[in-house]
């Protein structure tokens, strides 16, 4: 049996069996990262000296028997956007390229604290701007089911570590669909939580009202786990919510009968790649097997969701990128000139072309005389998306749809055309402007072997029924189970 193929739950019995060891675990993932790493390129930065530390310090605790939780000794990958004490956080980009922050973010601290053990920092799109992991300024991710093939993204190094079997788990962030869309590509489980649910203290910022950080697993009871550790309230983040965190693993297995899911006519549309259509399709007759109702419903917003997303995230991001001036941290170009030089020689030099593509669209549209027609505009629609599932879920418990339109695209494909890439998120971006938790799972394969996902979206801090779906639907299929050959 191939250890890097386990879930964190099979890998935490055999801990506490003590049938395997944290130091010998995670030498087996190192191991499995030096084998594969080459032809997926998930990893900006391996820290195997800090991991297996943290293994042996892990190993220890679980022989004393106390402060053992179900990732005690884990072995997991970190999206390179979380803050690392001691560790370089770039966020695959030029001006962040010797960043080492001096503290952990709240996200890490916590995957800490519950003893999971950290092997690396992992490849995204710049400043998670992308769909498709090719706008780092680093290098590319490869898909591991067809090496010729994006990821997804921003999250993609996360979404192609965990289903490549570099780690147990991943951590990512997802503002306009960038943990779903991956999962989705990569076939493994990715969960996009309520908007305030996980602390966003020390994830560096791109759309302050948009980004959510969530964890990619291998199958569903492994998300629960991830989620145990990171939710909760944090007093250092303004817009974490301060609400009880339930135990998530206690709503699986309880089965959907008599569960109503949502089924919006706009999120099945022309274009859509038929075999996605059709394994969708597939998988909502599953459930409805498992006894739940279909319910069909409406979000007549949903066609403006793309360009309101695209207004109030550049205008987000370009009040956040503002810090990365070459003053405080990060790249300076000092060369001879004035300070307004050194501006513009620095953020010239360090951001990459889709950075500053959104950063100019975030700026026109803040600025003066065109406010109120854009941004304005776009926050007041975004209610009106909002108000859409406000009504909807008065008739249903969680929603379903596709995750994307198509499969993973072939590398280069969009590059040249921003406005096709961008449509690669029409299914995720909803779900980030009204604030509400999504999951994607794996529910089938294209001809040509894609892997494909499913999206659930639930309530407000309803993060527990759309797991509680989620997991009945995984387990009445084996799509999961399935591992690309490398």
């Amino acid at each position: 049996m191939d250890i890097t193929s386990l879930t964190i739950h099979e890998l935490s019995e055999r801990l506490k069996k003590k049938e395997l060891s944290s130091v010998g675990l995670t030498k087996e993932f190192l191991a499995r990262m030096e084998s594969v790493e080459p032809k997926i390129h998930s990893f900006i930065t391996v820290t195997a000296n800090d991991a297996l530390e943290a293994a042996r310090h892990a190993d220890k605790r679980l022989a004393g028997g106390k402060d053992i939780t179900p990732l005690t000794g884990v072995p997991i990958s970190v999206k390179d956007i979380f803050c690392t004490k001691g560790v370089k956080t770039t966020c695959a980009s030029k001006i962040l390229a010797d960043f080492v922050p001096p503290y952990d973010s709240t996200v890490v601290r916590r995957l800490k604290d519950a003893g999971a053990v950290i092997l690396g920092k992992v490849n995204m799109d710049e400043f998670a701007m992308g769909s498709s992991t090719e706008n780092s300024a680093l290098f590319k991710t490869l898909n591991p089911w067809d090496t010729s093939r994006v990821p997804g993204g921003s999250s993609g190094g996360s979404a192609a570590s965990v289903a490549a079997g570099e780690c147990a788990a991943s951590v990512g962030t997802d503002t306009g669909g960038s943990i779903r869309q991956p999962a989705s590509c990569c076939g493994v489980v990715g969960l996009k939580p309520t908007y305030g649910r996980v602390s966003r203290y020390g994830m560096i910022a791109f759309a302050s009202s948009l980004d959510q950080g969530g964890p990619f697993t291998k199958d569903v009871r492994d998300s629960a786990i991830m989620l145990n550790a990171m939710a909760g309230h944090d007093p250092r983040d303004s817009t974490s919510i301060d609400a009880p965190v339930p135990d998530y693993a206690s709503f699986l297995g309880k089965g959907v009968k008599g569960l109503k899911v949502g089924i919006p006519k706009e999120y099945f549309i022309e274009g859509m790649d038929k075999d996605v259509e059709a394994a969708v399709r597939g998988a909502l007759e599953v459930l409805k097997k498992e006894g739940a109702e279909l319910v069909p419903i409406t979000l007549p917003h949903t066609e403006y969701a793309v360009a309101v997303y695209y207004l109030v995230a550049t205008a987000e991001a370009s009040s956040n990128l503002a810090r990365y001036d070459g003053v405080k941290y990060g790249l300076r170009v000092n060369e001879t000139g004035s300070l307004m030089d050194m501006y513009k020689r620095t953020r010239d030099a360090g951001f990459g072309g889709e950075v500053k593509r959104r950063i100019m669209l975030g700026t026109y549209s803040l600025s003066a005389g065109y406010y109120d027609a854009y941004y304005k505009k776009a926050s007041q629609v975004r209610t009106l998306i909002k108000n859409d599932f406000d009504s909807a879920f008065r008739k249903c418990d969680v929603i379903a749809t596709p995750t994307a339109p198509t499969a993973a695209f072939k590398l280069g494909e969009k590059v040249a055309d921003p406005l096709t890439m961008y449509l690669s998120d029409i299914f995720t971006i909803s779900c980030n402007l009204a604030g509400i938790p999504g999951i994607s799972i794996p529910c089938g394969f294209t001809k040509d072997g894609l892997p494909i996902g499913l999206q659930l979206l639930g309530k407000d801090l309803d993060e527990g029924t759309v797991l509680k779906a989620a997991y009945s639907y995984e387990q009445a299929t084996d799509w999961h189970k399935q591992r690309p050959r490398l």
